[in-house]
């Protein structure tokens, strides 16, 4: 052994230190592809920057970039997919109310609420997942699957939200959709002003104007319904009461200082974004779509 180093310009003290530092690297990274294993059990697609500040958490010390590597390496990446598909018919009889949101500032939650409606493949066919979501905090507050796109999956979703707040912590509060049939309908509606909440709705199909809601559907297909499958709609069911559970008690989120959304809708007074905030067209709203 001693010639061998030799022969490469190398001590064995040398080698031997080589040999213990390889070994070191090799056991923290494995170490640390467990704990991204063990953060992803429940949140299968998260992100490089969430998955970073989690491990933070736990008291791990790992630079980004390092992370970053490792997962590159061991490729556990996510890339990531745009998928669109209408779900909103605009084109009807029934009132539509004004943009109520534009340059609309808030400082606590349940001051503002966005609604919105995606579509779940299943057996060949496609069920619908109303959304109700506060935009201080992002918590879901209501939600409700339905077999059609009728107004009860969303009416639904709205009394859910309902029962989550009492009626003095609505003052106040605008509740904001696109103009789909649902959210026009008499009983949506009625359910809304019976409740003295105010109704704002996009102007335009501009998704921008629903920024926070179409995030949070995209949140919940890309991290987790796009990337299983489901045998029946109890089966569905069942699985969406586990994978909202865990977005509003586990996932961080980069525009609520990397809280989870229950920890942020205790909160009240401007929340650290940690995002570099982008300028969109002067005509489109400021509310941002990272999350």
């Amino acid at each position: 052994m001693d010639t061998l180093c030799g022969l490469f310009g190398y001590t064995r003290q040398a080698y031997n230190k080589q040999l213990n530092k390889n070994a070191r690297k090799a056991l923290d990274e494995g170490f640390i592809i467990s704990q991204v294993r063990l953060i992803r059990k429940d949140m299968p697609r998260l992100g490089c920057k969430k998955i970073h500040y989690l491990l933070k958490e736990k008291g791990i010390d790992i630079g980004r970039d390092i992370l970053y590597d490792i997962l590159r390496n061991n490729r556990m990446l996510i890339k990531r997919k745009k998928k669109y598909a209408v779900t909103t018919n605009s084109k009807h009889w029934m009132k539509k109310y004004p943009n109520l949101i534009r340059g609309f500032s808030f400082s606590g939650p349940n001051q503002l609420w966005v609604s919105d409606i995606t579509y779940i493949p299943i057996n060949n066919s496609f069920v619908y997942l109303s959304l109700i979501t506060d935009v201080y905090s992002h918590l879901i507050v209501g939600y409700r699957l339905s077999l059609t796109l009728e107004r009860d999956g969303a009416v639904g979703a709205l009394k859910m939200a309902l029962e989550h707040i009492p009626c003095e912590d609505r003052i106040g509060l605008i509740h904001h959709s696109d103009r789909g049939v649902q959210y026009c309908s008499h009983e949506y509606v009625r359910l809304l002003k019976e409740n003295s909440i105010r109704i704002s709705m996009t102007e335009n199909g501009d998704p921008y104007q629903n920024a926070v809601a179409e995030r949070i559907n995209g949140i919940l297909k890309d991290e987790w319904l796009d990337h299983e499958h489901y045998i029946c709609f109890e089966d569905l069911s069942n699985r969406i009461d586990e994978i909202i559970s865990i977005y509003n008690h586990h996932r961080p989120h980069l525009s609520c200082d990397m809280k989870t959304p229950v920890q942020s809708y205790n909160l009240t007074g401007q929340i650290k974004r940690r995002w570099k905030k982008r300028n969109y067209q002067t005509n489109k709203i400021s509310l941002s779509t990272k999350l």
